[in-house]
């Protein structure tokens, strides 16, 4: 189905309309229209004193060789339309002028005019559904949406660059996994995974938990501990002997099992 107004225009060309081609270069005209544009004259350069207008100008389908007609939105030309007949055939041409940008649609008479029926609007169009979505598609869709597109883009206010946010806690509110000097949240719970959260490196360790960096103070270890009074001159270089013993803080060294030490059979 048609949408409203292509029975109005048909109704006002009637009495011209000869050639199968007359019918569809008049769908063509009504779907320019349908999408915002308006015919603003004939050929390719424009005349004095044109004004865009919902209906064909006089005059537009005298040349059945070769129709071309003008649209645009402020009577100015934007669009310019050239519709070839070659034998059974329509060869739309449809050129954008500021970017020249070209979309073409080749229409077949045949499956969508009935030529006996050129003077009854509930006739004439055959397959319409079709004959809409291809020129949607293939002219309206690549040439005037992309159009509109642009406009948009370019209309949006520039955002501003990707900027580092200032790590310093007094110069702005700070979420508590980028503190730097507190490794806790208000609850005091550690914040496993806080590096993965921040992608500027301000963190160090990720998700497995570090029991060296668990935030609790550990006591310092003294390497002259259990030696008497005296045993080391005080400056002289010392290296404390063999292990630390049962009260060093932090975990074994040696805290994870090897693979397979509980298999049997290893």
């Amino acid at each position: 189905m048609a949408g409203p107004g292509l029975e109005l225009l048909f109704a006002s060309v009637r009495p011209v309309l000869s050639r199968p081609q007359d019918a569809l270069v008049c769908f063509i005209h009504w779907e320019f229209v349908s999408h915002g544009l308006r015919c603003v004259g004939m050929g390719d350069k424009a005349g004095a004193d044109e004004k865009g207008s919902e209906l064909l100008p006089e005059g537009w389908c005298d040349n059945k060789e070769l129709y071309t007609l003008r649209y645009g939105k402020n009577d100015t030309s934007e669009v310019l339309l050239k519709a070839l007949p070659v034998e059974n055939t329509l060869i739309v041409n449809v050129l954008e002028l500021q970017t020249e940008k070209v979309c073409d649609l080749t229409l077949s008479m045949e499956e969508f005019i009935d030529h006996d029926s050129l003077q009854q609007y509930d006739r004439v169009y055959k397959n319409l559904s079709e004959l809409r979505s291809r020129f949607v598609s293939e002219i309206i869709s690549p040439l005037l949406w992309s159009k509109e597109e642009k406009k948009e883009v370019t209309s949006e206010p520039k955002q501003d660059p990707l900027r580092v946010p200032n790590r310093d806690p007094r110069s702005h509110p700070t979420p508590w996994y980028n503190l730097p000097s507190h490794r806790t949240d208000p609850r005091r719970n550690f914040p496993y995974g806080a590096a993965d959260l921040d992608p500027l490196g301000g963190h160090s360790g990720g998700m497995v938990f570090d029991p060296l960096r668990s935030g609790q103070p550990r006591p310092r270890f003294d390497p002259l501990r259990g030696l008497p009074p005296g045993a080391v001159p005080p400056g002289a270089r010392f290296d404390p002997f063999g292990p630390v013993g049962p009260g060093h803080p932090g975990p074994d060294p040696n805290h994870l099992p090897p693979p397979g030490y509980d298999d049997m059979f290893l």
